[in-house]
């Protein structure tokens, strides 16, 4: 189809200009009802979060992570991420050490061409091998039970294709780009559009959703959002990405209730979403 051919060089050359010019400022309105509850809910995790952070660039994959880990009283869940066509995690910084700042650990896969998974998959690897090892400050300070997968475009559909891996715990794809199969996740997703994307349009991630009946699912489309929102500085994708995060690999029920529940808080914030669709097995 035209769209597939067009998909890739397109999406490359735009994260290459926004890329190198630094932009990436939100583009998406955050929401106008000030008042109410669930909205001052979003808004805290789209804030910075407790933990000063730290970057370790390797040669597969770039660590963003709770700069005094070796220290913690805790152990921290994972997120495994993939980068949209010809880009880099330095294109994404700014999300991957938000969440990093709530306490995960990210392990971005360096790979500009991340669609078959595999270098994310390395990620995991990366930090069992840490986790075990008594001279590294990962040592038993990674939370191996609790990994979520994410990734924006090409790496939106790394994210569904690495969510067939039996160590992943949910997946949250941001704009994903057509060459997954959902119909091999077996956990919780998040598939994220923009109401503006000329790129990724949001019917082909509705397309995602709509296959994925097997799972509990939700299809959020952000108003105002183009493709390029959350480069740079993710805007609007930072509190929703966090909440989602936090409600299932922290166990935080009150990001859960974002999701989930009759009280659904994306479910009746129309000042951010343009578009909220709940399956069946999410709609509890």
């Amino acid at each position: 189809m035209l769209w597939r051919k067009l998909l890739v060089p397109l999406t490359s050359l735009l994260l290459l200009l926004t890329a190198s010019a630094g932009a990436g400022a939100a583009a998406a309105s955050t929401g106008s009802a000030a008042g109410a509850s669930t909205e001052a809910a979003a808004a805290d995790y789209g804030a910075p979060g407790p933990y000063a952070t730290a970057v370790e660039v390797g040669v597969v994959t770039t660590l963003y992570y709770p700069r005094d880990i070796a220290t913690s009283d805790r152990r921290h869940p994972v997120i495994v991420w993939g980068n949209g066509t010809f880009a880099f995690p330095v294109v994404y910084r700014d999300l991957l050490l938000h969440w990093a700042s709530q306490g995960f650990i990210v392990a971005a896969a360096n790979t500009p061409q991340s669609n078959l998974g595999i270098s994310m998959r390395a990620g995991i690897d990366l930090l069992t091998r840490r986790n075990a090892d008594p001279g590294s400050p990962f040592h038993d300070r990674v939370d191996l039970e609790h990994i979520g997968a994410s990734g924006h475009s090409q790496g939106g559909a790394a994210a569904i294709v690495v969510g067939a891996d039996p160590r992943i715990d949910t997946i949250l794809p941001i704009q994903p780009g057509p060459l997954a199969d959902i119909d091999d996740v077996h956990v919780p997703a998040l598939l994220l559009a923009g109401q503006k994307d000329s790129i990724v349009f949001p019917f082909l991630v509705k397309s995602f959703y709509n296959d994925a009946d097997h799972i509990p699912a939700i299809y959020g489309e952000l108003r105002g959002a183009d493709h390029l929102t959350v480069v740079g500085d993710p805007g609007p994708f930072a509190a929703p990405t966090t909440a989602w995060f936090n409600a299932h690999l922290m166990g935080d029920q009150t990001a859960r209730a974002q999701f989930f529940g009759a009280g659904c808080g994306i479910c009746t914030d129309s000042g951010t979403w343009s578009d909220v669709r709940r399956n069946s097995l999410a709609n509890r």
